[in-house]
């Protein structure tokens, strides 16, 4: 006998008893972005590696050494996407959407991809699900967009949420913040990781967001972009802030929220559970990126977007999810199986849930099957057609009317 094939490390199947957890956040997100005007948009799983150079930046963790890369059989570079807001930016600029009324508003699902350490709630192969409004750059699309995540969050029942909150500012009023922050981690460079200081010059704000003891002691005193921003970008932080305070979301300051991704300009944000490890703890997050389209390629047009972890929300979460439970069961004798295949069609038809055997058991091990699937009645077919109904729990059984079955069965 061969070897079992496994799947990949740091990567999973989903099976029956999980999809129904994702299922319950998936319908929460499609309904909460129907009501808010978000349309759904899909990208495909790899691009030009070129977008996410550019896009998320040569000098982040991801495009440094976190991308699944492969040169395809046109000898292209292809990345398997490691975010969504590049692609989705591509696709705005691809499709003509800045003619199309501002801002437009769009979400997504699916699966993502980034070569990390596997552990609980980190995984190479993941899902995310991502909001996205581009083409408006006032305080009240940032306030949205989290006020939706926290909607979200919260209404899927996640403990102990705190919403860290920042500003980066701009790229042009980062200029002499930048090199105040430089020279001091040239002062403290022996308390740096080796990483940090080989990275530092390309983007110094990257140290505070390392998980190195060290590194974080030095960066504990570090000056802080959030306490130096210009009047421009210290307004529309303060109206996000005013907005966020009247709509009632909590949230604490964090000067220290840099994000990983370079595209990021003004607010940031994290949520964090306090269910999950400190490595593992942020379970979506954003900000606005308005510069991002135009370095793409595209017009000018201001961006703002969050993503949400599925595994990690539903870590988080931590319900124990009920398997499906059948409304009907058909149990029938071999020569009523096709008028018990019939009565399953019509009772899907409308609407119920409705199984029948597909294994060849006795009648007997036919009602045991359906017991097992936790079935609320069950119709018995005898050899002459004759139905009567069984409720699974109480045990009564009354005769059925197969002409009236859906119907008296839908009660």
């Amino acid at each position: 006998m061969a070897d079992a094939i496994q799947v990949p490390r740091g990567t999973f199947d989903i099976l029956p008893a999980d999809s129904v957890a994702r299922a319950r956040v998936y319908s929460a997100a499609a309904t909460l972005f129907e009501l808010a005007g978000y349309g759904r948009i899909e990208t495909p799983a790899f691009e030009d590696t070129q977008l996410f150079a550019r896009g998320v930046g040569e000098g982040t963790d991801i495009v440094h050494k976190e991308m699944f890369t492969f040169t395809d059989q046109g000898d292209r570079s292809l990345t398997l996407r490691p975010e969504a807001t590049a692609a989705v930016c591509r696709a705005y600029i691809e499709h003509g959407m800045h003619r199309l009324p501002q801002p437009v508003k769009l979400w997504s699902w699916g699966p993502f991809f980034r070569h990390e350490r596997p552990q609980a709630g980190r995984f190479r192969q993941f899902h995310q699900l991502n909001a996205e409004a581009i083409g408006s750059d006032l305080p009240l699309v940032d306030a949205e967009l989290i006020m939706l995540l926290d909607d979200l969050l919260r209404g899927l029942g996640v403990p102990g949420l705190k919403l860290r909150l920042s500003s980066l500012g701009t790229p042009a009023s980062r200029v002499a913040y930048r090199e105040e922050l430089l020279a001091y981690l040239r002062e403290h460079d022996d308390e740096l990781s080796p990483e940090v200081r080989e990275r530092m010059a390309e983007n110094p704000l990257r140290a505070f967001d390392s998980k190195d003891p060290g590194t974080r002691a030095a960066m504990a005193q570090a000056p802080r972009l959030i306490d130096q921003l210009e009047q421009a970008d210290a307004e529309h932080f303060a109206e996000v802030r005013s907005l966020l305070d009247q709509a009632g979301v909590e949230y604490v300051l964090d000067g220290t929220l840099v994000r990983g991704l370079d595209y990021y300009t003004r607010t940031v944000f994290e949520f964090e559970s306090e269910r999950l490890d400190a490595q593992a703890a942020t379970i979506g997050g954003g900000g606005r990126y308005d510069g991002l389209v135009e370095a793409l390629g595209g017009p000018p047009a201001s961006g703002c977007g969050w993503a949400g972890g599925i595994e990690r929300i539903l870590l988080a979460v931590a319900e124990p999810q009920p398997d499906p439970v059948a409304d009907v069961f058909v149990a029938a004798p071999e020569t009523q199986a096709a008028s018990a295949f019939a009565l399953v069609h019509e009772l899907r038809n409308a609407g119920l849930r409705a199984e029948l055997d597909l294994a060849g058991r006795s009648l007997k091990g036919q009602m045991k099957h359906a017991n097992r699937l936790g079935a609320r009645r069950t119709v018995i077919l005898d050899e002459q057609g004759a139905a009567e109904v069984r409720d699974m729990q109480s045990g009564e059984q009354t005769a059925l009317d197969l002409a009236r079955a859906a119907e008296a069965l839908s009660r």
